[in-house]
């Protein structure tokens, strides 16, 4: 009489309910061989070397029901899970496991190579039960405040980026080389630059602006060597007048969220500007010119993802018809989350000498005291207070901040500053989130000192600045959107301006459409012929069709060079592609009363490379602007090389050989913390993160309905920032096998393990078995007891197939034999 995987689970879990409650009490300190011994004779066969159907446990917590095979020498191996519909447990954690007990484990306490934590595995055959106790149960509600590093490791990567922007007739650039190492648990780093500016006097340069070590331990991190002080750990850095500090040669101390939390966020503060007609903006940080990127009139916010992590300052300029219009400091602002009482202080603190190491840089103060004390102290759950002292230049700076939630939905941001000889200064901000948007409210105003020298004396003289602005954001209903932005300056801009926008989301022609309508008034610039800039704006953006294509318009009015009326209009189209390494073309039309103008822009990637590339010319004066944007990775570590163009992070990475018989393969790569990256036959480099232990788990990636096996599914890793490993990685062509086993006498073999490269199977009581194998090696080797038996190798053509689904029939083991399935059944066939 034969049964079922799930009949043979309930009629054992019958038997064992009516054992002795001393048995019970104690199975789970006994094997499976001594818990087994209550079974009548007749059910021990379908106990041991068969699927059983079992429920899996993790630390308590329901993982799923699953088949697994328990054997007489104390292992048991997961076959596959069946069913997790009551478990809260991610899917994620259910294929590692399958993964970690795939080729079988003792049972009982886990002596060597215990992965994820493991401490025991325990069977109970009362209620059919498999239990994996880890040391996180161990640890529950006694959780470590930070992550271990890792006990060992090493590697390098650098990030090569190049950034040109041309306005036809000089060119600005920089080469840089970022790189960052890993030595045990230290982290080396250096940055270097090659740059050139935009004034015809102005040579090519270069410096090395970091080479320096750097060690975390808890909280805390210790930096020696070359730097440029910038702070971490901080939830804000005070705002100072004057110079940022630069190039020192010293030490570092302070607090660090690295073990804590994870970085990279994207700036919590947008970075608007407001061109009057079509041009660049190029961001500078130190000088050096960092990004680049197009834009179009109106207000818009800038790309601020492609920047550095951070929290420092950039000068942005905005460049229209190849003439620069104008200049304003920002803040890159990425803060992390503080609201611990218990740790009230966090601080950098530096010292050193200010020196310039391998540059052709003019410096006016090397050799001058470099230090400085940057602290945040958490005066309420709700109020953090910033400090700040330093010496830059031969000059003291100080600085004071204050980041106040003062209700939920109110915030309260300000600044105050003063730095000797130069001038002091304040800005607040005010922030209101309701139901329906926000409004913002920013002040800011500063003194700055100029000395005047008359014949016989000299005195002080205070030039004041100041801009105020209010930005209201309102949502009309769910399709539309009102803002209105007010703004005062004084200074080098005198003036009121006012910004009106609409938006709205709808359908136009049967596609997702946004229109957008912009009404402005403003001081003028260089642009507008020094007089007002007015005028009005009307875009409509809409997807096409084809994937990835878009198409925008927009037709308005604005100030000219001369002060006159523009009437202005223009096109632009977007598509993605894949033509060779391109990824994505665009171009754009513009005219006006000057003329027209064109534009183009492309993406671009390859294994090696990646980037973006831009035209534009003027319709002012036909002058052409362009762009250029490159940058790859390349990493070395455990004896191996690998270079990417995929624009990724590079804190750590892990190196990856696939292989693979499968033509046009694309592996998508997920990080436990949310990188991912995709992998294709060759070599690879993914993204991983660093100082946390973690693993990436493989899938196929795209409409690739081929069946696969992805060999592992998943890897491990603990690397420091800078460290690289390397992992292989291997996809087959799949098919599925059934079949029943017989020996020699023609009996079926029960509990007989069958494996191929692809997977592995057990035969059922009555001989019959299912188990996914390689097309490009149709072998499978038969084991029991720990011994293989023989290996059949079965002929693919000649065997009877239905889509992926192989059916071999009755297939004959004898010991030491190779049997070849498929020409001897089609001529019994026959």
């Amino acid at each position: 009489m034969a049964f079922t995987s799930t009949t043979k689970t309930l009629l054992l879990t019958a038997c064992f309910a009516v054992l002795p409650v001393t048995a019970q009490a104690s199975d789970n300190a006994m094997g499976v061989v001594s818990q087994a011994q209550g079974l009548p004779r007749e059910f021990e066969e379908h106990f041991f070397d068969v699927p059983l159907a079992v429920r899996v446990d993790l630390d308590g917590r329901y993982l799923g029901d699953a088949m697994v095979v328990l054997s007489r020498d104390e292992r048991v191996q997961l076959l596959e899970f069946t069913d997790h519909f009551d478990s809260r447990e991610p899917e994620t954690l259910r294929r590692r496991w399958q993964e970690r007990l795939a080729s079988g484990r003792p049972l009982g306490d886990c002596k060597r190579d215990c992965p994820d934590g493991l401490r025991a595995i325990h069977y109970s055959l009362v209620n059919s039960q498999l239990s994996l106790l880890t040391h996180a149960a161990e640890l529950a509600g006694d959780a470590p405040r930070y992550h271990a590093l890792p006990d060992q490791g090493g590697g390098l990567l650098l990030r090569n980026q190049l950034n040109l922007v041309s306005d036809g007739r000089d060119t600005s650039g920089l080469f840089s080389l970022a790189g960052q190492g890993s030595l045990g648990n230290w982290t080396t780093l250096g940055d270097a630059q090659f740059d050139r500016g935009s004034a015809s006097n102005q040579q090519t340069r270069h410096r090395v602006s970091q080479l320096y070590a750097e060690r975390l331990h808890d909280e805390h991190f210790f930096r020696l060597g070359y730097f440029t002080p910038g702070v971490q750990g901080l939830t804000r850095q005070p705002r100072l007048l004057g110079q940022s500090p630069d190039t020192t040669l010293g030490l570092m101390f302070g607090s660090s969220d690295s073990l804590l939390v994870d970085n990279g966020q994207p700036s919590s503060t947008p970075i608007y500007v407001t061109p009057n007609r079509p041009g660049v903006v190029e961001i500078y940080r130190n000088g050096s010119l960092i990004n680049s990127q197009p834009v179009q009139p109106g207000l818009q916010a800038l790309d601020t993802r492609v920047l550095p992590g951070g929290i420092y300052q950039v000068e942005v300029r905005l460049l229209e018809d190849g003439q620069e219009t104008a200049r304003t400091e920002e803040f890159v602002y990425k803060p992390n989350s503080w609201r611990n009482p218990d740790s009230r202080w966090r601080y950098n603190l530096y010292l050193g000498q200010q020196a310039s190491l391998l540059s052709s840089w003019d410096e006016d103060h090397t050799d001058s005291l470099s230090a400085g004390v940057i602290a945040n102290y958490l005066l309420h759950p709700r109020a953090i207070l910033g400090l700040s002292v330093q010496q830059v230049d031969e000059a003291m700076q100080y600085g004071t901040s204050l980041d106040w939630d003062v209700l939920d939905r109110l915030k309260f941001y300000g600044n105050l500053y003063r730095t000797e000889d130069q001038g002091n200064g304040y800005d607040l901000q005010v922030i209101h989130n309701h139901d329906l948007g926000s409004l913002v409210f920013s002040h800011s105003r500063s003194w700055l000192e100029t000395v005047r020298r008359p014949t016989h004396s000299q005195f002080v003289r205070y030039e004041e600045q100041s801009q105020t602005s209010m930005l209201l954001t309102h949502r009309l209903n769910n399709r539309s959107t009102a803002t209105i932005r007010l703004a005062h300056s004084s200074g080098a801009a005198d003036g009121v301006g006012i910004d009106l926008g609409w938006s709205y989301y709808g359908k136009l022609l049967g596609s997702d459409a946004n229109w957008r309508l912009s009404l402005f008034d403003r001081p003028g610039t260089r642009s507008s012929g020094d007089t007002r800039s007015r005028g009005v704006n009307l875009t409509v953006s809409m997807s096409l069709g084809g994937p990835g294509e878009r198409i925008a318009a927009s037709i308005g009015s604005r100030t000219s060079h001369d002060g006159g009326r523009d009437q202005n209009a223009s096109l632009s189209y977007q598509r993605d592609v894949d033509l060779g390494v391109v990824r994505s073309l665009g171009g754009t039309v513009t005219a006006d009363r000057y003329g027209a103008g064109f534009g183009g822009d492309a993406q671009f990637q390859n294994e090696v490379l990646y980037g973006d590339a831009y035209a534009q010319s003027s319709s002012y004066n036909g002058e052409i602007s362009a762009g250029l944007n490159l940058q790859s990775i390349v990493a070395v570590g455990e004896g191996k090389l690998a270079m990417t163009g995929q624009y990724l992070p590079h804190d750590a990475g892990l190196i990856v050989d696939v292989e693979s018989d499968i033509d046009g393969l694309a592996l998508r790569a997920d990080d436990q913390y949310g990188l991912s990256a995709t992998l294709h036959p060759g070599r690879n480099l993914i993204p991983v993160g660093a100082y946390k232990s973690g693993y990436v788990q493989f899938d196929l990636d795209g409409d690739n309905e081929a069946a696969a096996v992805i060999q592992p599914t998943s890897f491990d890793y603990h690397l420091n920032r800078g460290g690289v490993g390397y992992r292989k990685l291997r996809v087959m062509r799949t098919v599925t096998v059934l079949g029943r086993l017989l020996d020699r006498h023609g009996q079926p073999m029960q509990g007989a393990q069958v494996v191929n490269h692809a997977s592995r199977g057990v035969s059922e009581a009555g001989g019959h078995f299912a188990v996914e194998m390689s097309e490009s090696t149709p072998t499978l080797e038969v084991r029991k007891g720990g011994q293989a038996l023989c290996l059949l190798e079965l002929a693919l053509t000649q065997l009877e197939r239905e889509g992926d689904v192989l059916l071999a029939g009755d297939l004959a083991c004898e010991p030491g034999n190779i049997a070849r399935i498929g020409s001897v059944q089609m001529e019994d066939k026959g």
